[in-house]
Formats: structure tokens, sequence, C-alpha cells
């Protein structure tokens, strides 16, 4: 049996907060020396100006477009053709405040519909979507239920927080 290869990806980001409600993110991908300036910003409604997509934009995106990624990489591997590949999402928080105080989020549920264009049988279908699932780094993330690190400046020092 062929030794498991082990990849790291690692992802680097820096944001800076530019507007009412916008912000500047620089996106770093060391391994691949790639770069990308993304932005977010809130609609009227919640004080910003509507000048980049909102942040829950972004991530229903790049949760559909890593698992339509991942079909399409892995349609080649498993011998499965694909031609069309479409995906409808639907991504459901809601959110709880009490008068005065911040909201807390929760999430509800995601669904992905995915259609595939394919003369395969359903099996071969069901087996791509289930690799496609496993190799979607947003989607494996999300089913670990991974906590999220912070820390706050200090001075010169960082807090966990």
């Amino acid at each position: 049996m062929a030794e498991v290869k082990r990849i790291d990806v690692v992802f680097e980001g820096s944001g800076r907060a530019t507007g009412k409600m916008r912000n500047d993110i620089k996106v770093d991908w060391p391994a691949q020396g790639e770069s990308f300036d993304l932005a977010t910003d809130e609609g009227p409604f919640h004080g910003g100006d509507g000048t980049a997509p909102p942040p829950l934009a972004l991530f229903t995106a790049a949760l559909t477009g890593c698992l339509m990624t991942q079909i399409r990489a892995f349609s080649k591997r498993l011998k499965v053709p694909v031609g069309e590949v479409a995906v409808k999402a639907r991504l459901h928080w809601y959110c709880e405040a009490e008068p005065g105080a911040p909201y807390v989020s929760h999430p509800v549920g995601f669904d992905l519909d995915v259609d595939l264009d394919s003369p395969a049988p359903m099996a071969d279908q069901e087996r791509l979507l289930e690799a496609a699932k496993k190799g979607c780094f947003l989607e494996q993330t999300l089913a670990q239920g991974l906590q999220v690190g912070h820390r706050l400046k200090d001075g010169e020092s960082w807090v966990d927080a």
C-alpha cells in the first residue's frame, strides 16, 4: 500500500477596517506565492455602504465553489464523466438579541443541491459527491466544528481572548 502523503494547506489573511463597515482583506497563499485582495461591506441595514459583498455572501460563495472545484478535480481521478456542474446553496442562520445588547448568531443548517450533467450511474455520482465532500476544506471544517482561536493585542503582546 502506498504511503499517505500529507500536504499542509495554509492561507493567511490580513484585514483593515476602511469604512463604516467596509473591510479590506489581503489573503496570501504562501505555498503558491499568490495573493488576493478582497473586501467585505454591509448594506445600509447594518450601517454599511454596500461597496462590497457582505461576509456571509463570500462564505456562501466559498463553500459552494469549494465543493464544485472538488467535484471537477475528483471526477477525473475517479473516472466519473461530468459535463456541467450546478450547485444551489442555502445557508441559514438566525440571531437573537436582548434589547440594547449585541445579537448572538446561530447556524440553523446548510444545504447544497448538486446537479451533475453526467451519463454515469447514480452510484458513481454518489461516490464522486462523497469524495468531493471529503476533499472540500470548508465542508470538512464545518463538519468537525473547529474552534477558532482569538487573541487581542495588549500593548506589545497578544492575549488569548
